[in-house]
Order: structure tokens, then C-alpha cells, then sequence
């Protein structure tokens, strides 16, 4: 069995399968119809079915893309005469162009009325209107039947891009004599898997959009402190803790925490840096500092420790009225005793619970002062009496 040959629909005498006729104020519209017809793709079955390549309309001759616009000489004769089909494009232009009518006559004489076809673009068809008229008055001249051209504006649905894609599809079968239900159905489905397909991909759009302007802006982290260890009322509550964020990009934001009810902002976060590492510092006085890495979230909360031996190390020297240290005086605070050493040096440790700003000496010898101030170093002195 042969097999059927792929070829366009155009029998060999002819060169284009059809000519644009255009008035040169429509030229836009000419060049959108031909890249229309010349690029729409067949149903496959009905290719097999016919031996048609999958674009059958092409070549589609429009003059720009060929020779300059001019009179009806005989090189534009010889075009008309190598063309199957002659598309005339409809509008008040068109309606009042010499050449529209001139190559439509033409047409006509070489027998091939039946072969032109009209779409409308602008225009109401058979208005009686010169200024709204859309058929050039050559077709009424030449007593061409009654014609019903493509209209683009026909309002079948309430999308014009519908219509106007209902319209190339009337002319496409009018082309190649097929029933226009054969392809429009087929072409509906794939405008609504288009649309789906747009739709979707404007919703990526919007979504990368949003991501990356979420990623631009700022927003103001808040950090909260919490001590976890023995809570003292004795001791002096937090103040003017000094907290400290490092970007990854070396940023560096700090805020002031003034006592414990309060948090602290950090301004002007890019929203980029959002649950990734950040360098988090805190500083305060008779605090253990941190200096750590922590995930960055809206809302953070750093776990914070006194440091026991602000208050908690003693380290006093007794000493007689010459200045020399006092060995093996008896010492008690807060029930804790010890010993002072050959040179007079006392030091003891008070657990965080019992610790307070300021303690009361029992000593096994008079003392010229029994409190001690905190917190207190190694050049602190008590004299006995």
C-alpha cells in the first residue's frame, strides 16, 4: 500500500496557498493573519486522513514581506494569479481602498470568486454607511453572492480574545473546507490548557514575586531574657544588658535591655536571614556573658546565669595595727566558717541562694568593722581593734 505523501494544501500551479488583501492602514492585522495561518497546527487524525503536513496553510503571501505596496502591476498580477485563496481583511480602510478593489477585481476575473474570503476586523458588514462599512463596493459591483466573512467581533462569548480566536478558526476551515466544528472543539481545548497553563505560570510569577520581596523586607526581632539560675531577691535585679545580633553578612544590631520585664528590638532584620544562624552575644554586669550561635527566629529567648562568684567569693585580709596579717582568726558568714591563713588572708564561697550585697562577720577576735560590702577582692581590709 502507498503511503499517503505530507504535503500542504496547495495543489503545484499554485505558489501561495493564499494573498492578504489589506488596506496599508490595517498592516498590523494583515501581518497577524498571515503568522496565524501559516503556524496554526491541524488536528493530527485529520492530517493522516488527507495527507497534510500538521501546518497546511503556508505560503501565505502579504506584500510587505515580498515587494513594496504599488498599483496592480504585473509582477502583483502574477502573485494574485499563483495564489489559491485571496483573504481580504474588512474595515471602513479596507472598504475605501483602490487596491483592495482592484485585486478583488482581479480575482474575480481569473475565476476564482469562490476562492476569496473576508475577515472582519472593524466595520459593520452591508451597513450603508460609508464611514462604517467594511465591504469594499467592488463585491456588490461584481455581483458576488451573498458572503457571511469571519468576524472577530461577533459577540459569542465575553471574552473579545475568544471571539477573535473563533474567528481565525472559521476562516482556517473555510481555507481548507472542513467543517468548523471539527477544529474548533479541539482548538477550545487547548485555548482552556493554554489558559491553565498561563495561569499556573502567573501564579509561579506572583509566588517568586511575594518570595522575593518577602526576602527584602525587614522586621524587628524581639529578645526576651530568662534566668535560669537560683533566683535571688537579695542580689540586684538585671539592668542594661546589652544584647548583640551578627548577620551572616556581618551586620551587626544591638539593642539596650534596661530590667527583666523588658524586651529588647532589634530593628531592620532582612527577612532573608530568617531561621539561619546568627552570632548572638549578651553582656551584663554580674551576669555570665554569652557569646553563641542560635537560630534566628521573630521572637528569641537567651537562658542567662548570674555569675555566682560576684557575690559569692569573700577575699578579705585581717590585719593588727601594724599591718601585718592575723593568722588563725575564727571567721563565720552566713554560717559558713573558715580560717584566716599565716598572712592574714580570708576567702570563703556563699552558694547563689544565700548570697547578698552585703554581709555580717562573726569573728573569734574583736574586728574593727563587722560587714562586708559586695562584691569584694583580694585588697579589701579589716582591722582588729
Amino acid at each position: 500500500m502507498n503511503k499517503i505523501a505530507k504535503k500542504n494544501v496547495n495543489p503545484e500551479q499554485y505558489k501561495f496557498f493564499a494573498f492578504i488583501s489589506y488596506s496599508s492602514k490595517d498592516i498590523e492585522w494583515g501581518k497577524r493573519v498571515q503568522r496565524k495561518l501559516e503556524h496554526y497546527r491541524m488536528p493530527s487524525t485529520l492530517c493522516s486522513a488527507r495527507g497534510w503536513e500538521r501546518q497546511p496553510i503556508k505560503p501565505v503571501f502579504f506584500a510587505p514581506t515580498d515587494i513594496q505596496p504599488g498599483p496592480l502591476s504585473e509582477e502583483l498580477q502574477e502573485r494574485l494569479r499563483a495564489s489559491r485563496n485571496l483573504i481580504v481583511i474588512c474595515s471602513p480602510n479596507s472598504a475605501q481602498s483602490e487596491w483592495v478593489s482592484r485585486e478583488i477585481e482581479f480575482f474575480h476575473s481569473i475565476g476564482r470568486t469562490k476562492n476569496i474570503h473576508f475577515f472582519i476586523i472593524d466595520g459593520i458588514p452591508n451597513s450603508g454607511k460609508a464611514e462604517i462599512e467594511c465591504f469594499n463596493p467592488v463585491i456588490k459591483k461584481l455581483g458576488l453572492p451573498e458572503i457571511l466573512g469571519a468576524n472577530i467581533n461577533e459577540k459569542v462569548s465575553l471574552w473579545p480574545w475568544i471571539n477573535k480566536e473563533r474567528a481565525y478558526v472559521q476562516l482556517i476551515s473555510k481555507l481548507l473546507d472542513v467543517e468548523f466544528d471539527t477544529i474548533w472543539q479541539r482548538h477550545k481545548r487547548l485555548m482552556r490548557q493554554k489558559v491553565m497553563a498561563w495561569g499556573f505560570g502567573f501564579m509561579l510569577v506572583l509566588a517568586s514575586l511575594f518570595f522575593v520581596w518577602s526576602m527584602t523586607q525587614a522586621i524587628d526581632v524581639e529578645v526576651e531574657l530568662n534566668e535560669t539560675s537560683v533566683h535571688n531577691d537579695m542580689l540586684p535585679q538585671l539592668e542594661n544588658a546589652i544584647v548583640s545580633l551578627t548577620l551572616e553578612d556581618g551586620t551587626n544590631e544591638v539593642d539596650t535591655i534596661k530590667r527583666y520585664d523588658e524586651k529588647g528590638i532589634l530593628n531592620h532584620i532582612p527577612q532573608k536571614f530568617m531561621n539561619k544562624p546568627v552570632h548572638v552575644t549578651m553582656s551584663c554586669r554580674h551576669f555570665i556573658k554569652i557569646d553563641t550561635i542560635l537560630t534566628l527566629e521573630k521572637k528569641m529567648m537567651l537562658d542567662i546565669q548570674r555569675d555566682p562568684s560576684v557575690y559569692g567569693n569573700i577575699r578579705f585580709d585581717i590585719w593588727n595595727e601594724d599591718g601585718q596579717g592575723v593568722k588563725d582568726v575564727r571567721i563565720i558568714i552566713e554560717g559558713h566558717e573558715t580560717l584566716s591563713d599565716k598572712n592574714g588572708h580570708v576567702e570563703l564561697f556563699i552558694p547563689l541562694e544565700q548570697q547578698q550585697e552585703k554581709y555580717h562577720v562573726i569573728s573569734s577576735i574583736p574586728l574593727l568593722k563587722d560587714t562586708i560590702h559586695m562584691p569584694c577582692g583580694n585588697d579589701h581590709i579589716i582591722k582588729i581593734r
